[in-house]
């Protein structure tokens, strides 16, 4: 009798605007893969009308040549099709740069472009962020910032992303001092989301790229979905899938 009151009575204060049951929070997806020696994860997080991506470079192998330099994202969203902006993108926790440097606050923004619409990227995504130009990206995709190396434009892979267990020392010399590379995370703001977006089931088509051609090395990763439940259980949901 008590319990089917304290329903009545939370329907009731619901229905009165008194009240209000939670809605269902937007779910953070968590992407992570490898191919080889390279290995990375993507990160996809709201806060409020911001898509949070952190991107790191996760192997623990030394970085030898440009294709080991992670230097692209791509995805694609499904259920809306928001038109997202560029609004920082900044060294993550612990990152630092190799033979270069940054704008005040760990912004390098002025090194990657976001853009969407786009044709001819891996799996048919339409959306990416980038580094590098790869025939996709220019000037206006980029983030704020300055030009802290080469071109005003995506182009190379300087301000690319190494690896975790990167070596400054060894490799060949577009790895050693010629470019200066992100040692080993970058979180990227964009804005525009539509409320209610949820990345565990709106983000899909995630790639990961290296290098500076499209020809260059690059896999999708083995998806994870991590929700907090109401008792905080964490849950996990995997599913592989690997492309050479």
């Amino acid at each position: 009798m008590r319990s089917n009151l304290g329903w009545f009575l939370a329907v009731s204060l619901a229905y009165a605007g008194l009240w209000k049951i939670p809605s269902a929070q937007a779910v953070p997806l968590v992407s992570s893969g490898s191919l080889g020696s390279l290995a990375a994860s993507a990160e996809f997080d709201v806060s409020g009308s911001n898509l949070i991506v952190t991107l790191t470079n996760t192997s623990p192998v030394d970085a030898q040549v440009p294709s080991d330099i992670l230097t692209a994202l791509f995805f694609d969203t499904v259920g809306a099709s928001p038109t997202l902006v560029p609004v920082s993108a900044v060294l993550g926790p612990g990152a630092v740069v190799f033979f270069g440097g940054t704008d005040p606050g760990n912004v390098v923004g002025g090194e990657w472009a976001y853009r969407q619409g786009l044709s001819g990227a891996p799996l048919g995504a339409s959306r990416g962020i980038s580094s590098a130009g790869f025939d996709l990206f220019g000037p206006p995709d980029l983030f704020p910032g300055t030009n802290l190396q080469g071109p005003d434009s995506p182009d190379g892979i300087q301000y690319g992303i190494t690896s975790a267990g990167d070596d400054p020392a060894t490799g060949n010399a577009a790895v050693t001092g010629a470019n200066a590379l992100i040692k080993n995370e970058v979180v990227f703001t964009l804005s525009g989301l539509p409320d209610g977006f949820d990345p565990s089931t709106q983000i899909t088509h995630v790639f990961f790229q290296y290098g500076t051609a499209l020809t260059d090395s690059g896999f999708t990763p083995e998806p994870s979905s991590l929700a907090l439940l109401g008792i905080g259980t964490l849950l996990a949901f995997r599913r592989s899938r690997a492309r050479r």
